[in-house]
This record gives structure tokens, sequence and C-alpha cells, in this order.
């Protein structure tokens, strides 16, 4: 069944599209993705689409407004076949409206950078921020953002709802115990340069509106691997977030082949389980599995399981409400 709905959807999707005009020059936008690094490319990743969405990262006091801005984030339209262009790179924008740029890597200094990257019909440019891996970085850290970094109540389905579609710039609320300890964990306090990645289940739409979040309240910055909520033929609408997850930190780790993780997240979206996997998958790459207790209600038995399961490889486990007992470890 849901492999026939699937289909119906792409059919439908496929037949609104021969219906819509094409889109004016002026109306297209290049929407920027942080970009990261492997020991031989660097990777710039964006999106066009036909909207210019970065007023939904303003911040207003207003319901109505917030509401207006969250909505705008998604009644976009993703322009396919679209040629954009660093230098001699090109690449093509697919039907969701993704491009992908992979550029050699000379030996660029560590820390961030910035890609510019043209449309080639419409001239415009955009800066793409790019996280350049130190060579003396001695882990790097994966780490969840809802209800891990940012409250979102993902684990009650009417709350995170409500927080999402209302929710500003200024009201997000970040847990200042997650924030201080990336900071000491990048190394953001004495220099070590440990890169930070974000994996989530929130749609890419999201992007620039985590970033504004991130950067009002001080988070680390790193380079974020959201989920497509988009309809084709290869994927679901919503996809499946175990499989988001993991394939980020499969991606993640294969971009950083000689450094060791550390893996944060919360029980309330079954984070432990797909740590789990990725501990098995990568045997040796994960040192330690930080998880937060959401809500007030604790683990139960099916998130206990695996994390016992990591504990047993000798792997550190942290769990706990908050993650100030970390604060005062050594990594």
């Amino acid at each position: 069944m849901t492999s026939f709905m699937h289909s119906i959807a792409v059919r439908a999707e496929n037949i609104i599209d021969t219906f819509q005009d094409d889109i004016p020059p002026e109306d297209i936008h290049l929407q920027p993705y942080f970009g990261y690094s492997t020991p031989d490319k660097i990777i710039i990743r964006g999106r066009v689409l036909e909207a210019d969405t970065s007023r939904a990262s303003n911040d207003t006091p207003s319901l109505v407004k917030n509401l207006a801005a969250m909505a705008a984030l998604f009644m976009t339209k993703e322009v396919e076949g679209e040629t954009v262009s660093l230098g001699d790179e090109t690449a093509i924008s697919d039907e969701e409206g993704y491009y992908r740029l992979e550029l050699r890597r000379n030996n660029p200094p560590a820390g961030w950078t910035e890609a510019v990257v043209k449309s080639n019909r419409t001239d415009e440019t955009v800066h793409h921020p790019v996280l350049i891996t130190s060579e003396t970085a001695e882990y790097g850290i994966i780490s969840d953002i809802d209800d891990t970094v940012m409250q979102t109540k993902a684990w009650s389905s009417r709350k995170n709802l409500w927080t999402s579609v209302t929710g500003s710039v200024g009201s997000r609320y970040i847990f200042p115990d997650a924030a201080t300890l990336l900071k000491m964990m990048s190394g953001s306090m004495s220099g070590r340069k440990n890169p930070v990645f974000y994996v989530s289940s929130s749609p890419w739409n999201l992007h620039g509106f985590l970033e504004a979040v991130f950067t009002a309240n001080g988070v680390v910055r790193g380079p974020k691997f959201l989920r497509d909520f988009g309809i084709d033929p290869t994927k679901m609408i919503t996809g499946m977030h175990g499989n988001h997850k993991g394939n980020a930190i499969d991606t993640v780790l294969a971009a950083n082949p000689d450094l060791p993780f550390y893996l944060i997240g919360d029980s309330g979206q079954h984070d432990p389980e797909v740590y789990r996997d990725a501990v098995l998958r990568h045997p040796g790459r994960i040192k330690g599995v930080f998880i937060r207790t959401p809500g007030g209600a604790g683990m139960d038995e099916e998130d206990r399981l695996p994390l016992k399961e990591i504990e047993a490889l000798g792997i550190q486990i942290f769990a706990g409400e908050t993650f100030e007992p970390l604060l005062d470890n050594t990594f």
C-alpha cells in the first residue's frame, strides 16, 4: 500500500509540474547549505528554489508573522535543470532542486572558508560556507538537533508541530548544557578544532532557520545533514528516520576516515538504536555515545538495550536528562 501511494504521489506531482509556467530568472535563487571536506575533495551543497526564504530567519514577536514566515519556508518550488558553477566545475540541479559540486582539495587552510557559486542563467552569486577539517583534530562529533541541542518536543507529535510552526529564531530554546558541551568538545575553548556535524530529521527547508537559531545562541557551527521531504521515484515523502540518520553518519565517517567520533543524541526518536547500528557498522570508529532523555519520561527498555550493547563493546556511554555531568570530563 505504501509503495502504491508513493507511485500515485509521484504521478500527481509530475502532472502538476507540466501545468506550471517556466520560472522567470528573477524568481530563481540559490540556497546555500554548509559544505565539508574529505581527504582529497571539498564538497559544496545547495538548492535552487523559486523563492527567497531568507525572511523566515528574521525574528518577530507576532504569532501570525511567525506562522507566515515558517510557511514561506515550505511554500517553495524546486527548480530542476539549473546549471551552477564554481570556476570550471559545474553541476545541474536535480528534480528536487539540489546540486552538489566536488572540488579538488588543494591544501586549503583548516577551518571555515567560503566558496562562491554562480547560477549560470541568472548570474546570481552566493557564498557557500565550507568546513575544512583540521589535520590537528583529535576526534569528530556528530550530534542530533531536535531535543538534543534544541528543544522541539519531537517525542510528542502535537507539541512538536506547534513548536515548529509558531516558533521564531528568538523563541527557540537551546539547551545550555548542549551548547557548552559542543564548545568544549570541539575545542572552541582550547583551539583543538575538532569538527562538529549535525544530523537531523528536520527537512532541508529549515537549514537557514536552524543556522539563525544556532548563531543567535552561540551553538558551534557545523555542516548539517537534514532530510529530504520531496517526492520522486527514488524516495518516499518522509523516508525513514533511522535510515536517514544512519546514512548521514556513514557519510560523515567516510569523509573523515582518520578520525574517531562521538555520537550525541536523545532517546525520543530512537537514537540509541540508530547509534548502536552505526557502532556495529564502523568498529573502532566510535569513542562514546551520549544520550539526553527528554520530557522527563526517562528511557524504556527498547532504548536501554542498544546502549547496553554499545557499552559491552567498551565504548563510553552516558544517558541522562542533562549533559551537565559530562562538562567536567576531559575528552
